[in-house]
């Protein structure tokens, strides 16, 4: 199966340009499901990235003794306590597991997701539970994108060796589950079992916690403004990784944080506007 550069070109394809006379209601509300007493770090990177990436409205779902966190750290997102999942119509997508822990309380999430019909972004501690509690994919009835890096990819599907053989397992697994895989690393991976593709952009200086948390709440955001699970896993990847590289103008490898990164997502839309005029 050939491999796609995903790079400016391949960008340009997918890429929907903001209408000047929209409002927030055009562009999605957006669901995360992240933090927890100990790692609400994760929820408000998660939150930062996905609203910076032109959600119109963000949720978010965490225990209620962290509220006054959130609403300090990013007053743009709202909150909604653990009955959220009781009625998820006024969303469009859905982001779950960074920071959520690996407990019967972020178990219950993933079952409540089984009569959903929104796309889902899988990341982190959600991934770890699918594995740790063996949750049955067929009940997945709705696009879905998984974002692993190796060692929760391992845990998914089976114990590998090498890139190589985890990226032929991604294009199997893809086109069985009908789901997006975004396998991360130097040059992330990601495939729906059809296409494939490999990344352009990124530096070492994503090699960091919390990278993962950001590309969540990124690729959430373009589900939830209403590209397919592709374009978003395609756009999210992509864009993260240019805002890490222009990052490095005002910082090193080696000093750069994912805070940063969020900060110059900004310009990264910038320089893609720049270059479909």
């Amino acid at each position: 199966m050939e491999v796609v550069k995903l790079d400016l070109n391949c960008i340009k394809n997918s890429y929907k340009k903001r209408p000047c006379d929209s409002h927030k209601g055009l562009h999605g509300h957006a669901l995360l499901i992240a933090g927890s007493l100990d790692k609400m770090g994760a929820a408000i990177i998660a939150s930062k990235a996905c609203l910076r990436s032109g959600v119109g409205l963000l949720t978010v779902a965490f225990y209620s003794e962290n509220k006054n966190v959130l609403f300090h750290s990013i007053p743009e997102a709202m909150y909604a306590n653990t009955c959220v999942m009781n009625d998820l119509s006024p969303y469009n997508a859905i982001g779950i597991g960074p920071g959520i822990g690996v407990d019967e309380i972020s178990l219950q999430y993933i079952y409540e997701l089984y009569e959903n019909k929104l796309p889902v972004v899988f990341d982190a501690d959600a991934l770890n539970i699918i594995a740790k509690y063996k949750i049955d994919w067929k009940h997945f009835n709705f696009p879905f994108v998984l974002t692993p890096h190796p060692k929760e990819f391992d845990r998914l599907f089976s114990e590998l060796n090498s890139e190589s053989e985890r990226r032929s397992i991604a294009i199997q697994k893809a086109k069985e589950l009908n789901c997006v895989i975004v396998l991360k690393g130097h040059k992330t991976f990601i495939t729906d079992g059809i296409q494939t593709f490999e990344n352009t952009t990124g530096n070492s200086g994503l090699a960091k916690g919390g990278s993962g948390d950001a590309l969540t709440g990124m690729i959430t955001s373009f589900l939830a403004q209403g590209y397919t699970i592709l374009q978003a896993a395609k756009l999210g990847v992509y864009l993260h990784g240019l805002a890490a590289d222009i990052t490095l103008q005002t910082q090193s490898e080696e000093s750069m944080l994912i805070t940063d990164v969020i900060e110059n997502i900004g310009l990264a839309f910038k320089h893609l506007h720049s270059e479909i005029k």
